[in-house]
């Protein structure tokens, strides 16, 4: 076992540049050393805890689905302007998600959280008590803020408290949560759906109840033990990751972080590192598809969908919990397959999944047979692929692949592109739905997740069981294009 002493001693070596990564690899094992007695109890306490920030998300997201025909009835909203109504949120988490990450890497990621928490539901009460429309835009906006915040922070900091192993699992997790937040708000929408004219204002309120969990669970819960080592607070650091996989793993993880901290010339720091360069590009792309692929504008806007394939209002909204149930059912599928078949091919299996799925709402609108269950038999196999596949993957790669030093910063610019894209997605699909036509708007989703499949394909690398900091390596070691495995 490695005493504390003895992992001071190390990384003052590695630090002076007296230890080799071969010296380190004969001490620790090829890949570092291995967590043999992982504390899974309080590992589960931090992953859920962290995940929490999605459901907030989820919830926050999906509210709107089942309220947005009844705020268009209360404010006489047209198409752009009920567009504007669901999209105002998300523009609010591109501010959230830049503010969020330029903090991060100042404060902390568990300040933060517990911030996002109670401005969740400060705008959650805001939102339920607007007066017009204004009012109503400018609160959800605010609340984007909150969202856009625990966008970032939430993976980030399940990803720096997980072991390599289990890393894939716990970043799913979130996923869950966000789909878990889907689900509940779906539900609220339908029990609430006949209580009166103001039905659309109890929906928004509710958000208040899971903003009050998460913020209790997540005071209760350690800084994230890289952003203490990156602090200088390693004492504290060696504490978490000892109480999660014990000392001896506790010091091969801290000389690992220390290492890639710390023994890096000025010249190469911050973004200017070609590594951290590709590492950008890379999660651009992936962003960008996530969301012109149409996953939202399918949450968002089932409700709409399904009436225009023929359902009635009650149909439609009772139709969305079951949309939210076979998210959730698949992303709980996606569990089991991340950390056994790596993040590679389920993306690119389930962005052909999609495809395919999208393609055959084309058919159908083209042969006049866009009604009925087949509308929804085929939604619900676009998502679970996106459920069981791309969604989980997308959030526990995406803070993967960024450095120590500058994860917090480095991750807003995928964060916030991908919520630009999905305002803007969002704004859009209800007047390229009804205008420019059905078969044209799913034509343009359905090849948008072949280009991402493809962009994982040739552009990603694996990074099942690998540390963040070995991660950090591949990239630093890349040439100038990125090869298909590392």
């Amino acid at each position: 076992m490695l005493c504390r002493g003895s992992r001071n001693e190390l990384r003052k070596y590695i630090i002076e540049g007296q230890v080799k990564d071969e010296s380190v690899k004969s001490l620790f094992g090829e890949r570092g050393l291995i967590n043999r007695d992982i504390n899974r109890g309080y590992l589960a306490f931090l992953a859920i805890t962290g995940a929490l920030g999605g459901l907030l998300f989820g919830f926050d997201i999906a509210i709107i689905t089942g309220a947005g025909p009844f705020i268009a009835r209360r404010f006489h909203l047209s198409d752009l302007s009920l567009g504007w109504a669901f999209s105002s949120l998300l523009f609010g988490c591109v501010i959230g998600c830049f503010v969020a990450g330029k903090l991060a890497d100042r404060y902390g990621r568990k300040k933060l959280l517990v911030l996002v928490a109670a401005f969740f539901a400060l705008t959650s009460v805001a939102t339920a008590m607007a007066g017009n429309f204004a009012l109503f835009v400018s609160a959800r906006f605010l609340g984007g803020l909150a969202v856009g915040g625990v966008s970032l922070l939430s993976p980030m900091y399940v990803a720096e408290v997980a072991p390599p192993s289990l890393r894939g699992r716990m970043g799913t997790l979130y996923q869950l949560s966000i789909i878990t937040g889907v689900i509940v708000s779906y539900g609220i929408n339908y029990l609430l759906r006949d209580t009166g004219p103001d039905n659309w204002r109890w929906m928004f309120l509710t958000g208040v109840l899971p903003s009050a969990l998460f913020l209790l669970l997540i005071s209760m819960a350690p800084e994230s033990p890289r952003f203490q080592a990156i602090a200088g607070r390693d004492d504290e650091a060696f504490e978490v990751l000892e109480r999660i996989g014990g000392k001896a793993s506790a010091g091969s993880e801290i000389a690992q972080i220390d290492a890639s901290i710390r023994k890096r010339p000025a010249a190469e720091s911050g973004f200017r590192r070609p590594g951290v360069r590709r590492a950008l590009a890379a999660s651009i792309g992936l962003a960008v598809l996530v969301q012109v692929s149409g996953i939202n504008t399918i949450l968002d806007y089932a409700p709409a969908i399904f009436q225009s394939a023929g359902w009635k209002i009650d149909g439609a909204l009772a139709s969305t919990f079951i949309v939210g149930l076979t998210e959730f059912v698949f992303t709980v599928v996606s569990l089991w397959m991340i950390d056994r078949y790596g993040r590679k091919p389920l993306y690119v299996v389930g962005s052909l999944g999609m495809t395919v799925a999208l393609v055959l709402l084309v058919i159908a609108i083209l042969e006049g047979r866009f009604h009925g269950n087949l509308v929804l038999v085929v939604i619900l196999s676009y998502l679970a692929f996106f459920a069981s596949c791309v969604g989980p993957v997308f959030w526990t790669l995406i803070p993967e692949i960024f450095p120590n030093d500058v994860r917090g910063v480095a991750l807003i610019v995928p964060v916030l592109i991908q919520w630009v894209a999905n305002a803007v997605v969002v704004l859009f699909f209800p007047y390229a739905f009804h205008v420019i036509g059905k078969a044209l708007t799913f034509s343009f989703l359905a090849l948008m997740s072949l280009i991402q499949g493809i962009f994982m394909l040739v552009y990603i690398p694996e990074t099942k069981n690998k540390r963040l900091e070995e991660i950090e390596q591949y990239w630093a070691a890349a040439k100038q294009t990125i090869p298909v495995e590392p």
